[in-house]
């Protein structure tokens, strides 16, 4: 298990939750969807990345 990939992640979910919390309270609404969605795509794009990797180690591995 990637232990780091845990702490990115879950280091992005406290700096997204955070900063919705602020913009909500700030009257700022749309801002905090928006800083949602973008912290969602980034989770995405790492875990993306992490899983091509695993798919190229399976590759190698049974010589595909």
């Amino acid at each position: 298990m990637n232990v780091d990939l845990i702490f990115k992640v879950a280091g992005v979910g406290i700096v997204v939750a955070v900063l919705n919390q602020l913009l909500i309270r700030s009257g700022r609404e749309e801002q905090a969807l928006l800083t949602t969605i973008a912290g969602l795509i980034v989770v995405l794009y790492v875990l993306t990345s992490e899983i091509g990797g695993l798919f190229e180690s399976i590759k190698q591995i049974f010589d595909l």
